[in-house]
C-alpha cells in the first residue's frame, strides 16, 4: 500500500446498491483445469440469470491476459500476481452489488485463499468444475494440450505445471460424461437457494 494514499469513504454502501440492485452481491469463481468448461459454464450460468433479472458480469482468464494483465507470463509468481489482480477487481465489482462470475483455472490453493481473503468469505462461492485432465485434453479447444505435449507451451496446467484441486469448495460439478444442461441446472440451483437465503 502507498504512504501516500488516503483511502476515501463514500456515501453510498454496498448494501444500498445491494438494494437498488435486488440482490446480494457474489463472486461465482470457477476453478480447474484448462478445457474444463469453466468459460462455457460461467456464460450459460450469466445468461440464466441475467434472464432472472439479475445484474452480473463476467471476467475471464483468457480476456483479462490481453488487457489489464497482458504484462504478466505463467511462471508461478505472474500467476499469483494475475489472480491477486482479478480478486482486487472482482472486489469492486461485487461493491457495486453486481454478481461477479470469474472463470480462472487459479491453479493454487494459496491464491484461491487470497481471493476469498480479499473480497470477504460470505462473498465467494468456489466452483470447482472437476473435468478429468484426459477429458480435457481429450477436449483441447484451443490446442493448448498438443502445444504443451510437444514442448512448445511451458508451464502448462495439469503437464508441466501443477494443479491443485480444491479440498472443501462451496461446489463441485463432475463434468465426465454429464450433459452441460444438467451442470448449469446444478449451479443454479445452488446460486439462487443463495440468493433466496439472503432476501
Amino acid at each position: 500500500m502507498s504512504l501516500h494514499t488516503v483511502k476515501q469513504n463514500y456515501k453510498t454502501t454496498k448494501i444500498q446498491r445491494e438494494v437498488l440492485h435486488g440482490h446480494k452481491s457474489y463472486l461465482l469463481w470457477f476453478t480447474g483445469l484448462s478445457g474444463s468448461g469453466k468459460s462455457t459454464l460461467a456464460n450459460l450460468v450469466e445468461i440464466a440469470l441475467h434472464n432472472q433479472g439479475l445484474s452480473t458480469y463476467i471476467l475471464d482468464g483468457d480476456n483479462i491476459r490481453q488487457g489489464i494483465n497482458k504484462d504478466l507470463s505463467f511462471a508461478p509468481e505472474d500467476r499469483t500476481e494475475n489472480i491477486r489482480r482479478i480478486a482486487e477487481i472482482s472486489n469492486l465489482i461485487l461493491d457495486a452489488g453486481i454478481i461477479t462470475l470469474a472463470a480462472f483455472v487459479s491453479p493454487y490453493i494459496k491464491d484461491r485463499e487470497e481471493v476469498k481473503q480479499i473480497v470477504g468469505t460470505d462473498n465467494f462461492i468456489e466452483i470447482f468444475v472437476n473435468t478429468s485432465l484426459e477429458e480435457c485434453e481429450r477436449r483441447d479447444v484451443k490446442g493448448l494440450y498438443k502445444k504443451a505435449r510437444s514442448g512448445e507451451i511451458k508451464n502448462m496446467t495439469g503437464i508441466s505445471a501443477p494443479y491443485e484441486a480444491p479440498i472443501k469448495p462451496n461446489l463441485e460439478v463432475v463434468t465426465d460424461g454429464q450433459p452441460i444442461e444438467e451442470t448449469v441446472k446444478i449451479i443454479l440451483e445452488f446460486i439462487n437457494k443463495k440468493l433466496k437465503s439472503n432476501t
